[in-house]
């Protein structure tokens, strides 16, 4: 079951939702240090993480499932995110060098059917990132946060799942090693813990990311589908506030 576009605004604009977002885009960062001139797109909840791609990538769009809902982005800006089902992207085939997964693939009830999606769009030397909940983590278990609801995964479990689509894995991390408390005190030693897990708890990041790239020697064994384009006009009746 997908989460609430509100519910996932309302975590990324809390306190432990901005020190999640900022250990997450760190290790995202890593993994793309350079897209300049790229096509960077993200597809679930990816906008609190796309925000670093703009002004160096050549575009920077967003997609949202039609069951989470759709919320404006960037504040105060012309809208650069589409609402649309997750087996329908409205992007063009091989339109995009960078694809980011978040609060995505463990809610899916289409996952193999989205991921050939994400190989249609993703040019031939492109790359994806899967951000997903960790199996052995904390943060899975806890459902008073985004990462706490769907299915999570190993790391073996998603690169399979990768493989079974035609993707190849590639470099992985892991992130949030301190537990999802709303403490303050847990706060303000975030980034002390987390390096502490790095070093000691390697397995048991709250959440795995996967990089990956297409198998473009596999041929593609979707059925060719009608797609609907659906594009969120700005200022629509519905749409939640948005982070900054």
């Amino acid at each position: 079951m997908w989460t609430d576009v509100v519910d996932l605004n309302a975590f990324y604009r809390s306190k432990q939702g901005r020190i999640a977002r900022s250990l997450l885009e760190k290790k995202i960062r890593h993994l793309w240090p350079n897209v300049s001139g790229q096509a960077v797109a993200g597809f679930g909840y990816a906008t609190p993480y796309l925000k670093q791609f703009r002004g160096e990538a050549e575009r920077v769009v967003a997609v949202m499932p039609a069951n989470q809902g759709v919320t404006h982005w960037p504040r105060a800006e012309q809208g650069l995110v589409a609402l649309a089902e997750e087996t329908q992207l409205p992007l063009s085939d091989l339109s995009i060098d960078r694809l980011l997964l978040v609060h995505s693939l463990e809610n899916s009830e289409r996952m193999r059917e989205a991921l050939r999606e994400c190989w249609r769009v993703l040019n031939g030397v492109g790359k994806m990132i899967v951000v997903a909940p960790a199996r052995r983590g904390f943060w899975s278990r806890n459902e008073r946060t985004p990462f706490g609801h769907g299915k999570p995964f190993s790391h073996g479990q998603l690169s399979r799942l990768l493989r079974d689509c035609q993707f190849e894995p590639g470099e992985s991390d892991r992130a949030l090693y301190l537990p999802p408390s709303a403490s303050p005190l847990m706060h303000r030693f975030s980034k002390p813990m987390e390096r502490l897990g790095e070093r000691l708890f390697t397995r048991f990041g709250g959440v795995l990311m996967v990089e990956a790239t297409k198998q473009i020697y596999a041929a593609s064994t979707a059925r060719p589908v009608a797609r609907r384009r659906l594009v969120v006009v700005p200022g629509a009746v519905g749409v939640a506030r948005s982070h900054q």
